[in-house]
């Protein structure tokens, strides 16, 4: 008995990988043999993709089509769209458009539970058979097969060693009554060879027969994932031209009104976030569209504003100005009243480009610069950088240079010294590019920092040195330019100041408003009464002695009235908080400076 186990034992050892053994193998052409290797990875495959294909129905396997709809997702969406339109206006567009949704949500689950029932008939069902039913019978053949051939070839074994038995039995001279029984239990053997052959024959006919079989379907087989396919294919293309002709009738149904051009403005793409030479070709232009607007809008209304680029804007408005800028640069007139929004806008311009206007080529050129101790040299060095800039990014800063160099002019009104504007740009304007992998790259860009202010505010301060010339800021005429208003214009005609003759640059410009004649009166007294000197492009601020009868006459018009000394007052807080926002912010940001400083110098000490 144990001699049988071990002989079955090696056998199933010696069997193939792939389920092919040397008692199959002996009736096998090569042909089928191959046939035979693709039996267990095909029931694998059936079996693999029929579970997870199950998982993907939607609905109830084996159900009819009422019920089958009903347990889908889409089907939930349009009763939900039915109920919330049914609480809405009839007449209003969201109204219409949900019960719309609601019927080609139906539309769409009834296709998607069509097609599930025809995956589930003519995939699902074949493939579940093949490997549950077909393969296995198959196989079941092959391994009665396999068992019927070891059993006789172990039969055959015993009945070979009972013949030799019998043959040395006679040679010495056995017993006549062992000699028969030795002879009875070959006969027997003999019988159940010839029993068990006859069974492995039957046997392996059959096994034959399904190999056959196997091989003629597995075309047919194949089919069953090509059909598969298929029946996506006819699901989408039902479910697209179905969605097309509703969205074709809502659209042709659904009466839409103009939506205000703030919605649909194009987007500002091409020109925030567009590199600078990219934006000039575009649109044709020598300075960029922002730039020029921006500047053009400041000199109108917000050239005495405090903290002009340092307080922030409201996100909602400064969005609605970059839209308005890019789709129709000709209607922000309505942003001339907010130069915070407009301050933010060009700050995020010049932030948003790829590369800086200052240009990465050259920031090791600005820092160096920048390094330089003696003011003499260091002028001459930033002179040199200016002059290697690409011409079109040189153009730019030098128009932004003498407008900030303008603004600056105006400190005494608006707090913005040339320091204070170089600490709010100088980040916008420069700063170094970007090096993957370099840890120190944030060190170097916290301690460069002070040295972007020291460039920017060199830069503002020797405007007229680095940049000669005057500059019409109406670049492009696309803008009119009338005088500057003045921004204290918020009291009752009565208490209006006197005009006080001022000279004014012919170049000073606002957007889309007409020149008072009252100014313009007092224009022309002022050019008939001063002697005759260059235009130039700065705002010239009012002697004190001029000043004075203004302050005097305010004051008594504000004595009169209780409202204008409480005005005054409110502006006197709001001016001294704003210098202390601003000496708090420097105080901060030089600690902060020299704590880095510290801690950077600390690690490079020698351990």
């Amino acid at each position: 008995m144990m001699k049988r186990q071990l002989h079955r034992m090696r056998q199933l050892a010696h069997t193939g990988s792939l389920g092919r053994t040397p008692e199959t193998a002996e009736f096998l052409g090569e042909d089928l043999q191959q046939v035979e290797q693709r039996l267990e990875p095909a029931k694998r495959a059936a079996h693999n993709v029929h579970k997870r294909l199950q998982a993907c129905l939607q609905g109830q396997s084996g159900a009819d089509m009422d019920k089958r709809v009903k347990k889908l997702p889409l089907m939930a969406l349009s009763t939900t769209m039915a109920e919330s339109f049914k609480e809405l206006d009839p007449d209003s567009s969201m109204g219409k458009a949900l019960e719309m949704s609601c019927a080609i949500q139906n539309q769409l689950a009834r296709i998607l539970a069509e097609f599930e029932m025809t995956l589930e008939r003519d995939v699902l069902q074949p493939l579940n058979r093949l490997s549950e039913e077909e393969l296995p019978a198959i196989l079941k053949h092959k391994k009665s097969l396999q068992k019927l051939v070891s059993d006789w070839n172990t039969l055959k074994s015993r009945l070979s060693q009972a013949a030799k038995n019998s043959g040395s039995g006679q040679g010495l001279g056995g017993g006549p009554g062992s000699h028969t029984a030795t002879a009875n239990k070959v006969e027997t053997l003999k019988e159940e060879e010839e029993e068990l052959k006859r069974k492995v024959e039957q046997c392996k006919d059959e096994y034959l027969a399904d190999l056959y079989h196997f091989a003629t379907k597995e075309d047919t087989y194949a089919n069953y994932f090509i059909h598969l396919m298929e029946i996506q294919a006819d699901y989408h293309r039902k479910s697209l031209s179905s969605l097309d002709t509703a969205l074709a009738e809502l659209r042709e149904n659904h009466s839409q009104t103009d939506p205000s051009p703030s919605m649909t403005a194009a987007p500002f793409s091409r020109v925030y976030g567009v590199p600078l030479g990219i934006h000039l070709r575009e649109l044709g232009r020598d300075i960029a569209l922002p730039i020029e607007a921006c500047v053009m809008m400041l000199l109108s209304e917000g050239m005495k504003e405090e903290g002009l680029f340092r307080l922030a804007a409201g996100a909602s408005v400064l969005k609605r100005l970059k839209q308005t800028m890019a789709s129709d640069p000709r209607s922000l007139q309505e942003f001339c009243s907010d130069p915070h929004a407009v301050a933010g806008a060009l700050k995020s311009y010049l932030r948003e480009l790829p590369e800086p206007l200052m240009t990465f080529d050259l920031y090791d050129d600005w820092m160096r610069a920048a390094s330089l101790k003696e003011p003499g040299a260091r002028l001459e060095a930033l002179q040199e950088v200016c002059s290697r800039l690409p011409h079109e990014n040189l153009s730019n800063l030098r128009y932004l240079m003498k407008f900030l160099a303008q603004l600056a002019e105006e400190q005494e009104v608006n707090k913005m010294t040339p320091s204070n504007i170089a600490i709010v740009l100088g980040p916008n304007l420069l700063w170094p590019p970007e090096k993957d992998g370099d840890l120190a790259q944030l060190d170097a860009a916290s301690v460069s920092s002070i040295q972007v202010v020291g460039v920017v505010e060199a830069l503002i301060q020797n405007t007229d040195t680095l940049f000669p010339g005057d500059i019409n800021f109406n670049v492009s005429g696309l803008f009119s330019a009338p005088a500057p208003q003045d921004k204290v214009s918020d009291r009752p005609a009565s208490e209006e100041l006197p005009s006080i003759p001022t000279p004014t640059p012919a170049t000073v410009p606002a957007l889309g408003l007409a020149p008072a004649p009252a100014s313009v009166a007092t224009k022309e007294r002022a050019e008939s009464e001063a002697p005759h000197r260059p235009t130039s492009p700065r705002v010239s601020r009012s002697p004190p002695e001029a000043a004075a009868p203004a302050e005097e006459t305010a004051r008594r018009s504000e004595l009169a009235d209780p409202r204008g000394a409480a005005r005054r007052k409110q502006r006197l807080a709001c001016s001294h908080r704003t210098f202390f926002f601003f000496s708090c912010q420097h105080f901060f940001f030089f600690v902060r400076l020299a704590n880095k400083l510290f801690w950077t110098k600390l690690e490079q000490l020698p351990k």
